[in-house]
């Protein structure tokens, strides 16, 4: 079964990541250590598209890189 969106915001929120702003269903993420931000297409009780799931895993790769490089 597919996670739903409310659980990847769950999850940027907790490695740090900041809403920066939204317009309708779309939420766009970023971070302060890494240059990239992340557009969340969908309400909170739907599910997670297959792409959008690799997003988020290369991002939260991008983000440890990061940190292990300060």
């Amino acid at each position: 079964m597919p996670r739903k969106i409310r659980e990847v915001k769950a999850e940027l929120r907790r490695a740090g990541f900041i809403w920066r702003t939204g317009r309708g269903s779309h939420t766009v993420w970023t971070h302060p250590l890494i240059n990239d931000q992340l557009t969340i297409p969908g309400h909170d009780g739907d599910d997670v598209k297959p792409y959008l799931e690799g997003k988020v895993r290369l991002l939260l790769e991008k983000l440890r890189d990061a940190q292990r490089r300060q």
